[in-house]
Order: C-alpha cells, then sequence, then structure tokens
C-alpha cells in the first residue's frame, strides 16, 4: 500500500507540489520572456535614422511649397467656408521660416487674403484658378483671381490656370486652353497649367499656351509606385525626358512629396524617416541641377481621409493639429516619436494577459501543460508588441462617424481578444459556435463563452468589413495587420490548443471562412509581391479562415449540465 500523502480531494501532495513549480516559475519565466519581446520589438521600431544630408536647410529655405489652410473638419468642398484672417497668418508666419513662396491652388475660402499676408511674411505667391466643369463658377474665379493679382503684384510670381482638370476628366484639352488664353490675356504675369507628367505628354500642345510647364510628380501615387530610396531620381529622369519634349520651356515641378503614413502601394512604403529620406535627396538634386521644385504639401489635411484614407492626410511636413514641424529638418528621424508610451502600454497589456491567466487558475487546479502557457505568452508578446501600432492607427486612420466607430471597434477587440483567450485557455474553453451565440440555442452557454464567442463574431465581422474594402475600394483603405493580429492570433492558437468535441462543422463559420480565403488571395495578387503590408494581412486573414474552419461545440454552464 502506498505512503503517498493525499489530500481530502484526494490529490498527491507530491503531484501537487510538482504542479505548483510549474505553475510557478514557468509563468514567470514567460513572462519576463515577452516583456523582452516587447521591449526589442520597440526598441527596434524606434530606432532614428540619421540622413546623409538634412531634409530641408533652413538656412537657404525651400523654393517652393503647397498650401492649404484647412484645419480638423475644415474643407474646400463647402464655398461657403471662409477661413479667418488669423488662421492663416499664423500658417504663413510658421512656413516663413522654411520657404520663400506658396503655392496656393484657389482664391476660395478665404484665400484671396493669402497673398497680402504673405507679403507681410517676405513670402511670394504661385496662385492657382480652381477650374472645373460649372463654366459661371470657373468665369467668376478667373475674375477674382485677376483682381488678387491686380492687387498684389509684388507678391504673385505666376497664375497657374487649373490643376490636374484633364486628370480629373472634368474638361476637354480644347476647353482648358481657352481658359489658359483668355487667363494670358489680362494677366501681366507668366502663366501656367499643373498636371499629372503623363498628360503632358498626352497633350503636347498645351504648351504653346503657357509661359512654363508646371508638372506633378508623386512616385507613391504612381501606376507603377516607386521605392521611397529610388523616388528622386525617378522624379529627376521624368524632368529631363520633359526637357527634351518641351526644349524651350522651363519644367517647374510643381508637386513632389512623399506620404508620412499610410498604406503601402506595392514597394512605396509611407513613413516619415521616407518622407525625410525623398525629401533630402530631391532637394539635393534640384541643388545640383539648378531645377524648381514645389513640395507638396506645407500642412496634413485630414480631410482627404474621408477619400483617400490614412495617406491623403499625411503629405505634410508640418502636423495637421500642432501646425509644427514632424520632426528636427537637421537631425535623426524617429518613424514612432512617441514610442516610449506605447512601450508602456504595449507592456501593460502583456503583464495583463498573464494576469487574466492566473486569475483564472485561481478557479481551477493550475495546468501542467507547457503549450497551454505558450500559447499565452506568444499572445501576450505579439499583442503587447502591436498595441502601439494599432493605436496610432486608430488614431490617425479614423475620419467622420463611421471612420471613427470602425477604428475604435478594431482597437478594442484587439485588446480583448488576447484577455478572453488567455483566460479561456487556463479554464479549458473551446470556441462556441455562431449560432448558439445568435441562432435557436441548443446549450445554455457559460458566462465566459459567450464573451469569447462574442468578441470572435465581432472580430469575423470587422475583418470581413477590412476584407471587403480591400477588395473593392484598396486605393483608400489602410491594411489593419497590427489590430487583425492582436485580434485573431489568440483565437487560432486557443483553437490549436483546445481540445476539441466532436461535432459537426458550422455552415455560418464555413461561408465565413471561404470569404476570408479568396479575399486574401486576390490581395495577394492585386498589391504586388513587395507589399508586405498586404501580405502579413493575407496571412492573418487565412488565419481567421483557419480558425472559423475547425469543428467546435459549445462550452455549457455547470446548470445546464447538471439539469441532464
Amino acid at each position: 500500500m502506498s505512503s503517498e500523502p493525499v489530500d481530502c480531494a484526494g490529490h498527491s501532495a507530491i503531484g501537487r507540489q510538482s504542479r505548483f513549480k510549474f505553475a510557478d516559475l514557468t509563468p514567470l519565466a514567460l513572462l519576463l520572456a515577452s516583456l523582452s519581446m516587447v521591449a526589442v520589438v520597440w526598441c527596434c521600431l524606434s530606432s532614428p535614422v540619421n540622413l546623409e544630408r538634412a531634409s530641408i536647410d533652413t538656412a537657404t529655405k525651400l523654393e517652393c511649397v503647397s498650401y492649404a489652410p484647412f484645419r480638423g473638419t475644415q474643407s474646400p468642398w463647402s464655398s461657403s467656408i471662409v477661413i479667418d484672417r488669423a488662421q492663416i497668418e499664423e500658417d504663413l508666419s510658421e512656413l516663413s521660416q522654411i520657404s520663400k513662396c506658396i503655392r496656393i491652388y484657389s482664391v476660395e475660402n478665404g484665400l484671396d487674403q493669402a497673398p497680402v499676408l504673405a507679403s507681410k511674411f517676405g513670402l511670394t505667391v504661385l496662385l492657382g484658378i480652381w477650374l472645373g466643369r460649372d463654366q459661371a463658377k470657373n468665369a467668376q474665379l478667373v475674375d477674382t483671381t485677376l483682381s488678387v493679382i491686380d492687387r498684389n503684384p509684388d507678391v504673385i510670381d505666376a497664375v497657374i490656370v487649373g490643376s490636374e482638370v484633364l486628370l480629373r476628366g472634368e474638361m476637354t484639352p480644347s476647353e482648358l486652353r481657352q481658359y489658359i488664353r483668355a487667363v494670358k490675356a489680362r494677366a501681366r504675369i507668366p502663366v501656367s497649367y499643373a498636371d499629372a507628367w503623363e498628360f503632358w505628354l498626352y497633350y503636347p500642345e498645351l504648351s504653346n499656351d503657357v509661359d512654363f510647364v508646371t508638372v506633378h510628380m508623386l512616385p507613391y501615387w504612381e501606376n507603377f509606385p516607386v521605392r521611397a530610396e529610388d523616388a528622386a531620381a525617378h522624379v529627376d529622369d521624368i524632368r529631363r525626358r520633359l526637357m527634351a519634349i518641351f526644349p524651350a520651356k522651363e519644367i517647374l515641378i510643381g508637386e513632389a512629396g512623399w506620404p508620412s503614413r499610410g498604406r503601402m502601394r506595392d514597394g512605396a512604403l509611407p513613413s516619415r524617416i521616407n518622407q525625410a529620406r525623398f525629401l533630402s535627396d530631391l532637394l539635393e538634386l534640384s541643388r545640383r541641377e539648378s531645377f524648381r521644385v514645389n513640395l507638396f504639401e506645407a500642412f496634413d489635411e485630414p480631410w482627404k481621409r474621408k477619400w483617400e484614407g490614412t495617406v491623403g492626410g499625411s503629405w505634410g511636413l508640418l502636423d495637421g493639429t500642432t501646425r509644427k514641424r514632424k520632426y528636427r529638418f537637421g537631425g535623426a528621424v524617429s518613424n514612432f516619436p512617441f514610442w516610449r508610451l506605447q512601450l508602456g502600454f504595449g507592456l501593460a497589456l502583456c503583464a495583463a494577459v498573464f494576469g487574466s491567466t492566473l486569475l483564472a487558475y485561481r478557479r481551477r487546479p493550475p495546468t501542467s501543460e507547457p503549450v497551454s502557457w505558450t500559447a499565452v505568452a506568444i499572445s501576450a508578446g505579439v499583442s503587447g508588441s502591436l498595441l502601439g501600432l494599432t493605436a496610432e492607427a486608430a488614431f490617425y486612420g479614423s475620419y467622420g462617424l463611421k471612420g471613427s466607430v470602425i477604428q475604435l471597434s478594431m482597437l478594442t477587440v484587439a485588446i480583448a481578444a488576447p484577455l478572453l483567450c488567455a483566460n479561456a485557455l487556463a479554464l479549458g474553453h473551446t470556441l462556441p459556435r455562431f449560432r448558439d451565440l445568435i441562432g435557436a440555442r441548443e446549450h445554455k452557454l457559460t458566462l465566459q463563452s459567450k464573451a469569447l464567442g462574442l468578441t470572435l463574431l465581432a472580430i469575423t465581422l470587422i475583418a470581413l468589413e477590412s476584407a471587403l474594402s480591400l477588395v473593392f475600394e484598396p486605393r483608400r483603405h489602410d491594411f489593419p495587420f497590427a489590430a487583425l493580429t492582436m485580434a485573431v492570433l489568440p483565437f487560432w492558437t486557443l483553437s490549436l490548443v483546445s481540445r476539441l468535441k466532436s461535432g459537426p462543422q458550422a455552415i455560418a463559420e464555413i461561408l465565413f471562412a471561404c470569404l476570408f480565403a479568396l479575399a486574401a488571395l486576390y490581395i495577394l495578387f492585386n498589391e504586388g509581391w513587395q507589399n508586405w503590408q498586404a501580405q502579413w494581412t493575407s496571412a492573418v486573414f487565412f488565419m481567421l479562415a483557419a480558425t472559423l474552419w475547425r469543428p467546435r461545440t459549445a462550452i455549457v454552464s455547470k446548470a445546464k449540465l447538471l439539469s441532464k
């Protein structure tokens, strides 16, 4: 007969001691490993880059920079909005420290007062006339612009009649030429037209009506996007090509810039470092080759997020909210200036995931399976590492009520998923079926199982909205790779680790899984092999599809079990 001591429940004291050692030491070791992972990731992400040349030389100043005064919800789509004089004056005071000139695209929304304010700060102006389909409005704007020119002859260097009218398809070349000729006959300053460089190749006859050729070159938006490292050379190649076609005309680069955040397009990655790198390379070329360039643009414009996503509102050299420079033009540049705050919240979430597991273990004996603790550690480390990226994407990616709700929902489920899945691993729960959450309930779910299932359902619906957006409207939608990874990875690890009970596969989950797999394949094909954001996001869609595909049954309450 064994003399091994046992407790009142019949458990071996030696077994309890063995389990206690594992539960006490291994979780601590994995916690430290996860926290270290979060710290290492953010130390790498925040590493600054020292460029060979300052992105902007404040001693010599920029030749010119595009300026729009709109802040917050202000936008040019409403002609009734008139920007306050003091707001424009504040902006021009800041811009005068880095530029000699501003380019404005219209005299609407109070911008007719910009030239006289620019003169106070020693700035000159490239004045634009915004042409569109409305001929009556076009005629009014032409008259207003010519009146502004007459009142400010020493401030306005040139007038640009129309900007990308042909690109937008709002006017024919012959109609545009009539407007250019009409303005040229009345203006006493040089006249030009601005459009993407391809349209000057399509309609070279436009050069006969202008004093100089104004071309827009945004390598990020090219049909075949160019990497930031190669973007300045690409701009110069196009400039030389146009010089050969229009040898008698000056080629003014009317727009050239790089976004500081947003979605990738093939190998073109928006970031603060890449923006600074492109500006540094292009301005060095312009000084060496003696050509003029107008940088796009002065300030971030939040209203553009509604039409072009995060990237549309992120072209500014200066922040759209603070109206200050995004980084020191002569110093090291980091993609994450607030990385310490992001690191802190990441470490807190990582610790909270382990805390959720340990709290659950107070309700049942600790597991002795290393795989469960390993799954918790993976979820905690990855979620903690990505929380900062997810929060930043939610802040800059939201615009309007719909965008804010989607981003806030994504952030919420991304935080809830690792906490709930860690709790489920500790309690030995599996994933419930969607039919048990919203359909005719065959089982009475436990509270924990219900919360787990509702969170997975929310993630599925949010991920489906993202997948369909990236398929049908990819241009203005970011890749939510960080948020989706935080939300999906814990459920995927739970589905692998938990012991599934035998049961039929659920039709709803199978349909969702097929949709995610098809969307992932399309995104991979559509976005190009250089787009790692697309590849990452597609991998998460496949992961979610695999999670939903696995058959599962519900965890029922003790009361329901006892009733049987």
